[in-house]
């Protein structure tokens, strides 16, 4: 599912009159899609009181015809007009041949008007502005919006839907006007826009539904930036043969784990076995390994000398390069602190290996230690699966965390075309970014996985994909998105609170199952 930028959008709307599909044909077939996901949102629309707020443009046609199909099926529409519509606008007649109410709210002494209509309502439909709105909201559109969120603070049951974007949110950037309403739904029209995917204009849009208003797929084809799905996700897991071994799906090998962080060891390995890797070896300080191994019973170990109990010794690089002939994937950070003799262990196994390395995971410490590395990229110059939280991502790019969160597509593409790097940027609608400009978001937001460890299971999942065959963005993709369909089902069995990261472990093989059903 391409997700398409303002000025995109405008592109394939001309492209689309140019085939046949003028304007007036996807108006219709945008204002019905949008009558029927809100008779799904609402249960049923008969006798429901549904508000209407009217703009000038294309998102006020659509919010006209999506008023007409709601009435023809029992609605009690009514609607605000905040412009006058033009003299020949169809759609207009067509309502006011209906009876439906219509009131225009372009003088001030009209307000009361809206007040009236908002205590009797049931829900808000927002078609003022879409895609359309770039300038701050102000005048009548100011006034009116404050009404309804006022009312909204009074009456919760009261229901915002959003036709296409919520007013005042920037399509592209997720940036809000103070005046833009916290949807409980936004109906998005063909294609989603990168402004529901980022903070704030996320945390505005709520449940967003994407619906098919008749745009041909392939004029959409240009576009790199993608919303991974299920479609996508069930075409690309891996197969299981009935002949095949535990080579058949790959060997893993986790350099993890210090005294501080035991924990992120098991997480990591456990990530990767969940999700179908044939064996996985843990490479972790030998003071560990015993403690470790009455948790992870079927890994392999690895016992590496330490510097002191539980830290890697800088030595153990040597070991660890003799072995990386027997694996498919390393995958190197997780919990391993940040210690003298670990950075030079880091150092060790990335920049001193007279062979190319296998395909690289790397993750927490090892990225901690790379930011201290100025140019590092320049001497590894193989793509490689970086996966930074927020934070990791500002001291790798040298920049505030607030400038990475402002910005998460845009970073996370630069960064992976200038490094050569595969970008998983983690966090509420995670980023995954290839060197070649292809950029994949999650469709997830789930503030239950915002816990210690969670992480861990998401970077041993995608090393676990690596290991099965799968190229490094495919891999780091369907990581992310097993991870958030986890993350969801325990969610739905556990709430958002307290969910910690080994509840993620078991529901992992559960939604490949799903997807192969």
């Amino acid at each position: 599912m391409k997700i398409v930028t303002a000025e995109q959008m405008g592109q394939i709307d001309r492209r689309c009159a140019e085939v046949g599909l003028p304007t007036s044909v996807l108006m219709e077939n945008a204002g019905k899609a949008v009558a029927e996901e809100v008779r799904k949102i609402l249960g049923t629309v008969d006798q429901q009181s549904i508000l209407v707020l009217i703009g000038p443009g294309n998102n006020g046609g659509d919010g006209l015809v999506a008023s007409r199909y709601l009435h023809d099926w029992g609605a009690r529409v009514s609607l605000c007009l905040l412009r006058q519509r033009p003299p020949d606008d169809l759609n207009f007649k067509l309502v006011k041949e209906r009876g439906i109410t219509c009131i225009e709210l372009t003088q001030d002494e009209n307000m009361d008007r809206i007040d009236e209509l908002l205590l009797s309502a049931n829900a808000v439909i927002d078609a003022l502005f879409g895609t359309g709105k770039s300038r701050p909201l102000s005048g009548i559109f100011l006034k009116a919006l404050d009404r309804v969120s006022r009312v909204k603070k009074k009456q919760a049951g009261l229901h915002i839907i959003a036709l296409d974007l919520p007013s005042g949110l920037n399509a592209d950037s997720g940036a809000v006007d103070p005046a833009c309403l916290y949807a409980d739904n936004t109906i998005t029209l063909g294609f989603p826009k990168p402004g529901l995917f980022n903070f704030p204009g996320a945390e505005r849009a709520g449940k967003i539904t994407i619906v098919d208003i008749g745009i041909p797929s392939d004029l959409a084809e240009a576009v790199t930036t993608e919303l991974v799905t299920n479609k996508w996700a069930r075409e690309i897991v891996p197969q299981r043969p009935l002949g095949a071994n535990k080579g058949s799906f790959g060997r893993v090998l986790v350099a993890s784990g210090s005294i501080n962080y035991i924990g992120a060891a098991y997480l990591a390995c456990s990530g990767a076995m969940r999700v179908g890797t044939g064996l996985v070896t843990l490479a972790t300080a030998t003071s560990l390994q015993p403690i470790l191994a009455s948790k992870l019973t079927e890994v392999t170990y690895l016992p590496l000398p330490e510097s002191q109990t539980g830290i890697i010794s800088a030595q153990a690089a040597r070991l660890m390069r003799q072995q990386l002939k027997y694996y498919n994937v390393l995958l190197l950070g997780c919990g391993l602190g940040q210690s003298k003799s670990t950075m030079r262990f880091i150092r060790a196994m990335l920049f001193r290996s007279k062979s190319a390395l296998l395909s690289l995971v790397i993750d927490a410490d090892g990225l901690n230690i790379l930011a201290k590395i100025p140019n590092w990229w320049q001497q590894l110059t193989n793509d490689m699966i970086l996966t930074p939280h927020p934070g990791e991502m500002a001291r790798l790019v040298g920049v505030s965390v607030d400038e990475v969160q402002s910005d998460r597509f845009g970073i996370a593409k630069r960064v992976a075309q200038d490094w050569h790097k595969t970008i998983v940027l983690k966090g509420a609608y995670t980023v995954i970014a290839a060197p070649d400009g292809q950029v994949r978001i999650s469709p997830f937001a789930n503030p239950g996985l915002a816990s210690a460890g969670s992480g861990d299971v998401l970077t041993g999942a995608i090393a676990g994909l690596v290991a099965q065959g799968l190229s490094l963005f495919d891999a780091a993709a369907l990581g992310v998105h097993l991870h958030g369909e986890a993350g969801e089902m325990v969610k739905a069995r556990l709430g958002d609170a307290g969910m910690i990261a080994t509840d993620l472990l078991p529901a992992l093989p559960l939604i490949i199952k799903q997807l192969k059903a």
